[in-house]
């Protein structure tokens, strides 16, 4: 049984759908991936498996039990985290106090100082600007500091939204080698990325989205070699 399962989601904005009977599973410790174009709904579907959007029909289950209608701040208390789009920090904050508030759930706040301890072994630079304002830290570290965020909230599967967008190539390879390590330590993870040569190098499985509908899956070394993925993605 997989671990997470979205069966026939559908939902959007307003009167306009944007999923159409979306169907994805995540294995436990893999790390997944859902790549595609801008504007396919990529966002819209990770919004919609933790509630920020109302689903129009489908089901979400997590470990067997049904989430479809769990209000999302009961989802995180489960341990479905998700690291948003944009990063969306506490700018006015200090590194410590925005990694306080990930951790503001009752299953991470008993293990504060271990977690704490595991985001500043992973991400040592964080620990050396602990006291620095979220909002003056370069785009690569906010980026550290949100995926950082998410970890300190003890997830079972952490969804990262565009992890690489906007930042330079050096940092951008330091994160994939961070979600390297995470899957190491039999993390699950769904990441959703535009980068698709990267996502499909570090994942297990993939799911390709194109105009709200699931248009290619499979483990990610095929998805790789799909001709059409090759010619409209990877430049091939």
């Amino acid at each position: 049984m997989a671990f997470m399962e979205v069966q026939d989601l559908s939902s959007g904005y307003g009167q306009v759908q944007i999923l159409r009977r979306v169907s994805l599973q995540l294995e436990r410790g893999k790390l997944t991936s859902l790549v595609g174009g801008n504007g396919v709904g990529k966002t819209t579907l990770l919004r919609s498996v933790m509630g920020g959007l109302r689903l129009w029909e489908g089901h979400i289950r997590l470990d067997g039990r049904d989430i479809s209608t769990v209000a999302p701040y009961q989802k995180a208390g489960l341990g479905l985290v998700l690291v948003p789009e944009g990063r969306q920090l506490f700018p006015s904050m200090t590194v410590y106090e925005n990694l306080e508030m990930g951790a503001d759930n009752p299953r991470a706040r008993p293990r504060f100082a271990e977690n704490l301890e595991r985001v500043y072994t992973l991400l040592p630079r964080l620990k050396e600007r602990s006291r620095q304002r979220a909002g003056t830290l370069s785009g690569g570290e906010q980026q550290m500091l949100a995926v950082a965020r998410g970890l300190m909230a003890q997830p079972e599967i952490l969804m990262i939204d565009e992890l690489s967008l906007g930042l330079a190539p050096v940092l951008v390879l330091g994160l994939f080698e961070m979600l390297l390590q995470l899957k190491a330590e039999g993390l699950t993870m769904l990441l959703v990325e535009q980068n698709v040569r990267l996502a499909l190098a570090v994942s297990d499985y993939a799911y390709v989205l194109s105009e709200g509908h699931i248009a290619i899956e499979g483990p990610a070394t095929v998805v790789a070699e799909n001709e059409d993925v090759r010619r409209a993605y990877l430049g091939i």
